[in-house]
This record gives C-alpha cells, sequence and structure tokens, in this order.
C-alpha cells in the first residue's frame, strides 16, 4: 500500500488518531493508554508482524516511544510514537505481541526510566542495579565525564 492507501486504512480502525505529515513512512500518533490495543489491531488487522525498532526520545518536556512496525508480507512500515509523562513515563509492554519488544523495552527502561506495564523481566540491561539516573535523558549530569545538554 502507499503512504496514503495506509493512512486511510489505518483511520478505518483508529478515527480518532492523528498523523504526523512529511515523514518517509506514514507515522500514526498514539495515547499511551490505548497502545495495547493499537498495537494488538496493528499486528492482526494489517499484518504487521515484525517489530524492528523501539526507542525513547527525551524532548525535555516529555518522552516519546516510537514503534517501528512492517509487515513481512506486504512490506508496508508503520511508525507509531505515543507522548508519556516525563515525571511518570509509562506503557504497557507489547513483548507479549512482538518479542523483540522484550530486549528494547529492558533497554528503554534501563536508558531513560520508562516503566513498561506487564514487562515479564523488567530490569537493567546495561547498568547495574545500583545506578543512579538515566544517561540519556537530556537533564542527565554525570559528575565523571562532566557531559551535559
Amino acid at each position: 500500500m502507499t503512504n496514503d492507501e495506509l493512512k486511510i486504512k489505518l483511520g478505518e480502525l483508529f478515527p480518532s488518531s492523528a498523523f504526523e505529515e512529511g515523514t518517509e513512512w506514514t507515522t500514526m500518533l498514539a495515547e499511551p493508554v490505548l497502545w495495547k490495543e493499537i498495537a494488538l489491531q496493528l499486528r492482526h488487522e494489517l499484518v504487521l508482524d515484525f517489530l524492528f525498532c523501539i526507542t525513547c526520545v527525551d524532548w525535555k518536556t516529555h518522552l516519546a516511544m516510537v514503534y517501528h512496525l512492517r509487515s513481512t508480507t506486504t512490506q508496508d512500515t508503520v511508525v507509531v510514537k505515543a507522548k508519556l509523562d516525563r515525571e511518570n513515563p509509562q506503557i504497557a509492554t507489547v513483548s507479549d505481541i512482538w518479542r523483540t519488544a522484550e530486549f528494547h523495552e529492558r533497554e528503554a527502561y534501563d536508558l531513560f526510566g520508562v516503566q513498561f506495564i506487564g514487562h515479564p523481566d523488567l530490569r537493567r540491561l546495561f547498568l547495574t542495579d545500583d545506578y543512579e539516573g538515566f544517561p540519556l535523558r537530556k537533564d542527565f549530569e554525570d559528575p565523571v565525564n562532566m557531559i551535559k545538554l
């Protein structure tokens, strides 16, 4: 499908959805509380069976989770973004829908502090258990390396 056709299909599935314009792939904005329901529909209705990237972005005022999904049969790609509260970033896990999410969610938890509700093994991935702070947040101050953004 073209990006316009994908947008129409997504609009039918999610009538209250909004889209970003001027992006390479169809990019849908999702409410975090609806993410799990949206993810299930994307997996089953659009057969987006390959989650190839999850990342978190710190915008200083909020965090955003970004999910890149592809269909291995139709080669359609959809990006979903969810805006999270910076003070208490929470969103449902999708590791039970796409197994690759388990690792990516642990990374976002470790480096940004995002809590993935329902994750089967949410623990630090790279840093030690006693490490304080989240080094990829823009307000993180590193007293050893003196990094300040």
